[in-house]
């Protein structure tokens, strides 16, 4: 169906490991052949076959204004004319950290990373040289990049292919991570309780976005707040998919929890690779060279990247109205799903921009939920709308993420194909 994507697969698989250089795009999950991509524009992706498809993930979230958004390329553009790396500081580095902090005040001190992995690497081992301790706690599903410590009970790509964590992580980059039950506080507290004064911090996806969209329950963020604070803990929000998506302060700003510190990505660097990990003062001081916790990286704070970046918050803070704009159309997505699928088993979540379907459960509110959903039904989904020109995540187990692009042809598009699945 696909001949040209095809034949590239087959000859990247000679020389990519899988034909691929993140495994989710394999199609492992949802089987066939990935389609290969040669150029975007709005709310649409055309492959190398010449063929259209309506973008439901954009990049799995940077994207948020479309791609190829007038402003974003300009500005890229006018970087490349005057170069694309210096390995010293720019103003534009700061004008980045301005705005973050602009949209987000909590972001006292922000440091530039070049992708979310090592933004959250970063931020534990941040919490690890403020606190003095050395264990922390993460939550069964979430995704927080795939730096060793995290890949114990991941979400994303080792949901995909049922891999409970990774070969060649050994055992001692693993000893210090605790894992709770996603919306459950009873399991933090009885962490807490047996590693009396030993964990340093709790990183959590305030909205998951790694076994699906599953937003946090009343009360769960403010009640792991308070453990935070009564056991002397920093709580770190990983936003690299949430940050500056669900509202101008990301999701701490949508739920008006504070965290201690928070790691960003994808949207700030308006689709190039850009990460950040920021938070208070005191703490974000440890870093070197100010303090004796070291972090560092050649291409942190590239100009392309900042430039796209400053760019797309740019725009985002003087169009505050696109939050609640992409919010409406999610909502009617969300509507068409309820409409076609309420004859059957299937929990549809929905926040902000984000929004996801697992076929055969009712709530979906952990990995235990994630993982006993009816995955071929959401194969045959997948398959279905691709052929109708629309493409989703190929994995039951990741969000959709909506842009600004989707209107009203696309919505009567996604309507369309629904009504003959």
């Amino acid at each position: 169906m696909y001949p040209q994507s095809q034949i590239l697969f087959e000859r990247s698989k000679e020389l990519i490991p899988g034909g691929v250089n993140s495994p989710v795009r394999a199609f492992g999950s949802v089987g066939g052949s990935p389609l290969f991509i040669q150029k975007a524009s709005g709310s649409q992706l055309i492959d190398h076959d010449g063929r259209s498809y309506t973008d439901y993930i954009n990049s799995w979230g940077p994207m948020i204004l479309g791609h190829q958004f007038p402003s974003v390329v300009a500005a890229v553009k006018d970087q490349l004319s005057r170069g694309f790396s210096y390995g010293c500081p720019t103003e534009a580095e700061l004008k980045m950290t301005e705005l973050i902090k602009l949209m987000a005040p909590w972001a006292e001190k922000t440091r530039l990373t070049s992708s979310g992995t090592e933004a959250c690497m970063s931020a534990l081992r941040v919490a690890r040289g403020f606190t003095g301790k050395s264990k922390f706690i993460k939550f069964a599903g979430n995704y927080h990049g795939h730096a060793d410590p995290f890949l114990v009970k991941a979400g994303s790509g080792l949901l995909t292919f049922g891999v409970p964590g990774s070969a060649g992580v050994p055992k001692g980059a693993i000893e210090d991570t605790l894992v709770a039950t996603y919306n459950n506080l009873e399991s933090v507290s009885d962490l807490f309780t047996h590693f009396d004064g030993e964990i340093a911090a709790v990183i959590i996806e305030p909205v998951s976005g790694n076994m699906g969209c599953i937003p946090p329950k009343k009360g769960f963020l403010e009640g792991l707040k308070k453990l935070c604070k009564a056991n002397q803990c920093i709580l770190i929000f990983d936003e690299v998919m949430t940050g500056f998506r669900l509202s101008q302060g990301g999701a701490a700003d949508y739920y008006g929890i504070i965290p201690d510190m928070v790691t960003f990505g994808k949207v700030i660097g308006g689709g190039l690779p850009v990460g950040a990990f920021a938070g208070r003062a005191d703490i974000m001081d440890v870093l070197a060279p100010l303090g004796p916790v070291y972090q560092a990286g050649t291409l942190s704070g590239n100009p392309l990247a900042t430039a796209s970046g400053i760019a797309t918050l740019s725009h985002l803070h003087e169009h505050p109205e696109i939050y609640s704009s992409i919010e409406k159309t999610t909502m009617t997505i969300e509507r068409l799903l309820v409409n076609r699928f309420s004859n059957e088993p299937a929990a549809i979540n929905r926040v902000g921009s984000m929004i996801s379907i697992h076929f055969g459960i009712e709530e979906l509110s952990n990995l235990e939920d994630a993982t006993s959903a009816n995955t071929d039904r959401f194969n045959s989904f997948f398959h279905h709308m691709l052929k109708n020109g629309i493409y989703l995540p190929p994995s039951a187990f990741e969000s959709w993420f909506i842009s600004q692009s989707i209107k009203e042809r696309e919505l009567d598009q996604l309507e369309k194909a629904l009504s003959t699945f």
